[in-house]
Parts: structure tokens; sequence; C-alpha cells
């Protein structure tokens, strides 16, 4: 098993060992799962892209869902907008309920990189986290959302 593989591995043991039944909230749907993203404010814990950790390209970041749909990052320097929804995928690849976790910067910087349509793996009322598995060459990706 080459290194990659193995780091990636032991990521998935790490978020599976660290969702804990008390913690987590079934996603019954995606109103709840809406209104508690608009309450708060939010930052990435965590984002791994294809087994290359990149969270440091967004720390310092605050991230406000908008009631209208509107995504917003800011820090000290940057204020950047784009655009959130939770459709149904309605695929059977997909677990908790097939809903779709979905994020869009126009943007070609760092940001650009988490315009997909996310998976949930888990949630609860402070840490949402999701996965996604690219078609193409089946790399994944981790994105991890902490209540500040």
């Amino acid at each position: 098993m080459n290194l990659k593989s193995l780091i990636l591995f032991l990521f998935s043991l790490v978020l599976l060992w660290s969702c804990t039944e008390e913690n987590d909230t079934p996603i019954s749907n995606n109103i709840q799962i809406e209104n508690n993203l608009k309450n708060g404010v939010w930052k990435i814990t965590s984002f791994i892209d294809s087994g290359t950790d990149k969270t440091i390209d967004f720390l310092g970041y605050n991230f406000t869902f908008d009631s209208s749909g509107v995504l917003y990052a800011t820090n000290e320097a940057n204020n950047y907008q784009g655009t959130w929804s939770i459709t149904n995928s309605n695929s059977n690849d997909d677990s908790q309920e097939d809903l779709d976790f979905n994020i869009n910067f126009n943007l070609t910087n760092n940001f650009v990189e988490l315009n997909e349509d996310w998976d949930f793996v888990s949630h609860s009322s402070t840490k949402i986290a999701l996965i996604n598995i690219s078609g193409g060459d089946g790399d994944t990706d981790y994105l991890t959302f902490e209540k500040k």
C-alpha cells in the first residue's frame, strides 16, 4: 500500500471514529440543515483534496450562509461571495437520503476547489462533514465546516 493510500485510509478511520451517535443528527430533511447553517458563522476545519491537506488555504476565513443562497467568505483582507444550496441528488449512490451540499465560487483562486456537489458524511448543530468522490478519476475530497 503506498503512502497516499495509507494516509487516506487513516484519515477515513479518524473521521469515522470522530462521529459519535449523540453528537450527530440524522439528516431527515434539508430544512433542518439549512436552518442550522443560516444561524452563525462557520469555518473550515479540514479540507483534504485528493489526499493533500489544503486546510491552510482557508485559515482565517469566516463563512456565512445567507438565507437567499449567498455564501460569504471573509477574512481581514478579502471578501468573497459565492452560492450554496442543499438539493436532492436523485441518485442511489449517495448516502444520507441523497442530499447534496452545493457550493460555487466564481473565482480562480483556492476557492474554486470548493465548487462541488458534496455528499453529507455527518451533520450536527456545530459540525458538517462532507465528501466528494470524483466521477472522472475516483479521487476523494473531504470538507469539514465547524461553527465558531
